[in-house]
């Protein structure tokens, strides 16, 4: 049995919209993770004033950020502790280690 070329059966109609269908859910799936992911994860990186003095000499190691303060490691294993409004020392710890025994 052959048909007119220019008709489609019923059943073949029906699975075309169902893949395009399936295909734009799957489309919009796909943008509503990525705004997720973008939304949900936002730079991470802290916030610094823009006129913040280190002492002479310092290097940074790392940068952690709380409420209100934001610590600065330095290579010379201290932790220098800033206010984040006015960007002021407020403290200064140097890190000491317990000797571990090992030579």
């Amino acid at each position: 049995m052959s048909l007119p070329s220019d008709q489609t059966p019923p059943d073949a109609r029906f699975l075309r919209r169902l893949v395009t269908a399936l295909t734009v859910v799957m489309m919009g799936g796909l943008l509503a993770i990525t705004v997720v992911i973008v939304l949900r994860f936002p730079d991470p990186t802290p916030l610094l004033p823009e006129d913040l003095s280190l002492p002479e000499g310092v290097r940074v190691a790392a940068v952690t950020q709380g409420k209100g303060w934001f610590a600065i490691t330095t290579e010379d294993q201290r932790i220098l502790i800033f206010d984040a409004i006015s960007g002021a020392l407020v403290q200064d710890i140097k890190v000491t280690l317990p000797n571990s025994g090992a030579n």
